[in-house]
């Protein structure tokens, strides 16, 4: 069974920084897009970063352009967001997914993905 394993949350300061990771089971890696949502309480989800299967053009929302970063290894079926000068706005919970579709770029439109992680609460806060 297809599964996606989110972990790295936690509670930091304004400024600081985390990185999410996304573990990766029963499926290969590298036939997959993966992308990193968020949802903010009383909030949608928003598409915060993807990345394609072979790594080439990561897409980031204009809200963390600069600050994150998003990075795969498909040999060890992980994936990685570096979150630098966090702000109190990226409090959210965050869900990595997989997108199985045969274009070759991801996109940040949470419809396009197939597979769900259980998230991860990322709390910005003094």
């Amino acid at each position: 069974q297809v599964k996606l394993v989110e972990s790295g949350g936690g509670l930091v300061q304004p400024g600081g920084s985390l990185r999410l990771s996304c573990a990766a089971s029963a499926f290969t890696l590298d036939n997959y897009h993966i992308g990193w949502f968020r949802q903010a309480p009383g909030k949608g989800r928003e598409g915060v970063s993807c990345i394609s299967r072979s790594g080439i053009r990561p897409n980031y929302a204009n809200s963390v352009k600069g600050r994150f970063t998003i990075s795969r290894d498909n040999a060890k079926s992980m994936v990685y967001l570096q979150m630098t000068d966090l702000k109190p706005e990226d409090t959210a919970v965050y869900y990595c997914a997989a997108d199985r579709s045969p274009f070759s770029f991801c996109g940040l439109d949470s419809d396009q993905y197939e597979y769900w992680g259980q998230g991860t609460q990322v709390t910005v806060s003094s």
